[in-house]
C-alpha cells in the first residue's frame, strides 16, 4: 500500500531530522565508531578470565574459599580489561563519514549499516516490490 503525499513528506522530514540529530549525537559522544579495538587488552582480559575460572574451579574442588574468591576476582578483572575501551583512541577525533547536513556517506565503502538498509529500501520502492 503506497504512502500518501503527506505521509511521504512527513517521513522525509523525519529522516532528515534523524540524520542531523544522529550526526550531532555521534559528534557529542566522541565517535566510538572510528576507534579500533585494543587487541592486546582483549587477549590479556581473556587470559585473565580463563586463569580466574581455573582458580575458581580449583578453589571449589579443593574446598579452599580464598582460592575460589581470588579466582572469581581474576575472572571479573579479566572481563573488565577485555571490554573497557582503551585510552589512546579516546582523545583522537573520529573520522568524518559525511557532511552533517546530508548525513550521507562519501563512498560506498564507508556506508554504514543504516545507509545500506536505506539504499536497499529505496531500490525496493523503485521496483515496486
Amino acid at each position: 500500500m503506497p504512502l500518501s503525499e503527506q505521509e511521504q513528506r512527513l517521513l522525509e522530514e523525519m529522516e532528515r531530522n534523524l540524520y542531523r540529530n544522529d550526526a550531532d549525537f555521534v559528534h557529542a559522544v566522541g565517535g566510538g565508531r572510528g576507534r579500533r579495538p585494543n587487541y592486546r587488552a582483549i587477549v590479556l582480559g581473556v587470559l585473565l578470565a580463563v586463569i580466574g575460572a581455573g582458580a575458581l574451579i580449583a578453589g571449589v574442588a579443593l574446598q579452599m574459599l580464598i582460592v575460589g574468591i581470588l579466582g572469581f576476582a581474576m575472572m571479573f578483572a579479566g572481563v573488565l580489561v577485555a571490554i573497557t575501551p582503551g585510552k589512546r583512541g579516546a582523545t583522537a577525533p573520529a573520522p568524518e563519514e559525511g557532511s552533517p547536513s546530508t548525513g550521507k556517506p562519501r563512498g560506498n565503502q564507508s556506508a554504514g549499516f543504516m545507509d545500506r538498509l536505506n539504499e536497499r529500501w529505496d531500490r525496493r520502492q523503485e521496483r515496486g516490490d
